[in-house]
């Protein structure tokens, strides 16, 4: 999806193929983006830091998507950017399912996914100078997705999507994290971040030929955690973010993005005492999808922090694996 699509014969009317063929060739297409929607959920183990290109576009509605991945991170701690550590040298393997389904609502083309992933992590970092170190593996927190395309996308079945093209869409969503992961809080680094997140989320794509360019805005909002280390209660403020994407997509149905992101604000509070700890960091990444065949997928992702002002930067990289069905294909 992301781009136009000349090769489709049958969107044409030139009569050339048939209906199965066309139904077949336009869903490889358009519908290998959607890995991105549930990869997420293995590149963003830190709430806010999602970089997920092609986010908001258009699927037909009934197809189900199932995710495979895995990602290993190294650097500080990518759980909860905002706990109070310097000089983390953590390392952190992730692996996550997870399913998505395309849906309709009120005409308009929307999703619902959950990710559910269980990680390794293990190193040390430093607390008040004192040196911390942790060896664990858990459940992380679960999320939940719904996103809507409000403009440029609306909802179509497989044998209509033959006709569809994009240009620009806008599109909304909202993610929920529930504390259910791994925590013990006699320990200073958990894998679950111990309290339920909310991100709301709004953003626009706009296809140029075979390019795609993509942008959106969110603010992640928190609950307390009122079980922080040894009976402290720790609040965050607002983590506010923001993504871009460059987008080149071949006839082929690969395609391969160059990403960015910038997040903001976040400051916490242990026991009333508000800590400075802003944030302000940039992460760059990059992404490549590639059709296995017809019903599968295989997409291959890095991201790297290259400016932090709290020292909570990481690299990551990983590698995921969809399966499709549903919805005619």
């Amino acid at each position: 999806m992301g781009r136009k699509n000349p090769v489709d014969p049958a969107a044409r009317g030139d009569g050339r193929r048939g209906r199965r063929s066309c139904c077949r060739r336009v869903p490889g297409q358009a519908v290998v983006g959607l890995m991105a929607l549930l990869v997420a959920g293995v590149a963003s183990v830190a709430q806010a830091q999602d970089i997920e290109p092609r986010m908001y576009s258009n699927t037909p509605v009934g197809v189900n998507f199932l995710i495979a991945g895995y990602a290993y991170t190294t650097g500080a701690v990518p759980f909860d950017t905002s706990i109070p550590i310097t000089d983390a040298r953590l390392h952190t393997s992730s692996a996550v399912i997870g399913y998505a389904r395309a849906i309709g609502l009120w005409g308009l083309s929307g999703k619902v996914d959950v990710v559910v992933p269980y990680s390794w992590l293990e190193g040390s970092a430093l607390y008040n100078g004192d040196p911390v170190s942790r060896v664990v593996d858990g459940f992380n927190d679960p999320r939940f997705r719904l996103s809507v395309n409000l403009m440029g996308a609306p909802a179509l079945r497989l044998k209509e999507f033959a006709g569809y093209r994009q240009d620009i869409i806008a599109g909304a969503s909202l993610a929920i994290w529930a504390p259910v992961g791994q925590y013990d809080p006699t320990r200073l680094v958990n894998i679950s971040s111990h309290r339920w997140a909310f991100k709301p989320e709004a953003g626009v794509s706009k296809t140029l030929g075979r390019w795609t360019v993509e942008g959106a805005a969110a603010v992640t909002f928190y609950t307390d955690n009122t079980e922080f280390y040894n009976g402290s209660k720790r609040s965050q403020d607002p983590l506010y973010s923001a993504q871009a994407h460059v987008i080149y997509g071949w006839r082929s149905g690969i395609w391969a993005s160059a990403d960015a992101t910038y997040f903001t604000g976040g400051r916490s509070t242990l026991n009333d005492v508000l800590d400075d700890d802003l944030q302000q960091n940039w992460r760059l990444g990059a992404t490549l999808a590639l059709p296995v065949n017809r019903l599968n997928s295989v997409k291959l992702y890095g991201s790297s922090g290259v400016s932090s002002r709290t020292g909570n930067d990481y690299d990551l990289l990983g590698l995921a694996w969809q399966h499709r069905w549903g919805g005619g294909l």
